[in-house]
């Protein structure tokens, strides 16, 4: 199906004004017809951002600088495409701007992996969303791989500012770790590497509460937003607040066809409201995630800060998954290693100070 064929073009629209002056009747500006996609439900925090405050901003932007609203058609929570869906669904043009989750692409788009294979440096969403955005305009790479899947960056997304541990029993340290099997995802999981006896479980967040429930896992690795969206308290009352780190894992983009007929204003628009878009996801983030750890406490649970020496020492424990990324990215003919490097160096630059430096042997 050819979705060009649902858009009202620019020309199209002029058309129908000059038609209805001629007729005498008032001309109405209908807009450019433009598909917005994401599979998650409009509840979710980025999707609410992206139609409350993306999507009005760009046409309020469109309209100061005398140019035509768009027609913002805006369809999520799986009616054209499902979470894991929307990087082929932009790829063929069912979406004109949508929200990649690139946590389920790391073949196809590995870059995006950096914040999470360099644990235990920033929970700070802001830093290491605009560390990650400065990447994507000093290395290629990063673009290139959303090229590929027909589609142009625009900005990151930082929705969590960390990853945390929720047990069902007291966890205070290292040692209460030992033997723990533990809910997880993706790259977390090899976060347990080097812990004695430690042993992941994969899962999806959907399913963490069941989990710890029945007793398949002891404890799992999520942010407090979540912990307290899925009322991880009632089965897992004691979170270690160790800042496993925050991790881009939403990246707004627009397919390539389509932009390819904006004009370079309106392009323009699209990406200086998309770095708006990313500053205020981060921000969100980071105030819901103050408010959810002092809910999680009403409900409950309670929460301990793992000691700085230990938090380095399961750091250093762990196998060097950040190098391991970038030698195959090297190995493909990308920037790993100058990318990782840069990056650390930005959060430094930033304040952090990293429990483990992963660029370094």
């Amino acid at each position: 199906m050819d979705f060009k064929m649902n858009r009202r073009s620019l020309l199209g629209t002029g058309a129908a004004a000059a038609g209805a002056a001629m007729m005498g009747m008032p001309a109405m500006a209908q807009g450019q017809r433009v598909t917005v996609i994401d599979g998650y439900p409009d509840r979710s925090m980025w999707v609410q951002e992206l139609s409350n405050f993306y999507l009005p901003e760009v046409n309020r932007r469109l309209v100061e600088m005398g140019l035509e609203e768009m027609d913002f058609q805006e369809s999520y929570g799986g009616s054209i495409v499902r979470p894991r869906g929307v990087l082929e669904g932009m790829r063929l043009g069912l979406g004109d701007i949508g929200v990649v989750t690139t946590i389920f692409h790391s073949s196809l788009l590995p870059s995006q992996a950096i914040s999470a294979v360099t644990p235990f440096i920033s929970a700070d969403a802001r830093l290491v969303a605009r560390s990650v955005d400065e990447l994507a305009t000093e290395f290629p790479d990063m673009n290139d791989e959303f090229v590929a899947e027909n589609q142009v960056y625009l900005a990151t997304g930082v929705v969590l500012n960390s990853y945390q541990m929720f047990g069902t029993n007291p966890i205070n340290g290292l040692d209460d770790m030992a033997n723990l099997r533990v809910a997880g995802a993706g790259y977390n999981l090899r976060y347990l590497e080097g812990l004695d006896g430690a042993a992941g479980v994969r899962g999806g967040l959907t399913d963490f509460y069941n989990m710890l429930q029945t007793g398949v896992v002891d404890a799992a690795m999520l942010w407090p937003e979540a912990a307290n969206t899925f009322a991880i308290a009632e089965v897992a009352p004691y979170m270690l607040r160790a800042d496993l780190g925050a991790v881009n894992s939403k990246t707004l983009t627009v397919n390539a066809d389509f932009w390819a007929t904006l004009d370079p204003a309106v392009q323009g628009v699209l990406r200086e409201v998309g770095i708006l878009y990313r500053d205020r996801l981060a921000e969100v983030a980071m105030e819901r995630a103050a408010a959810s750890e002092e809910a999680y406490v009403a409900a409950g649970g309670t929460i301990v800060d793992l000691d700085p020496e230990a938090r380095s020492a399961w750091a250093n424990a762990m196998p060097n998954i950040a190098q391991e990324w970038a030698a195959e990215l090297d190995a493909a003919g990308k920037n790993g290693t100058a990318m990782l490097e840069a990056y650390i160096g930005k959060l430094i630059a930033g304040g952090e100070t990293p429990a483990r430096n992963w660029a370094e042997a």
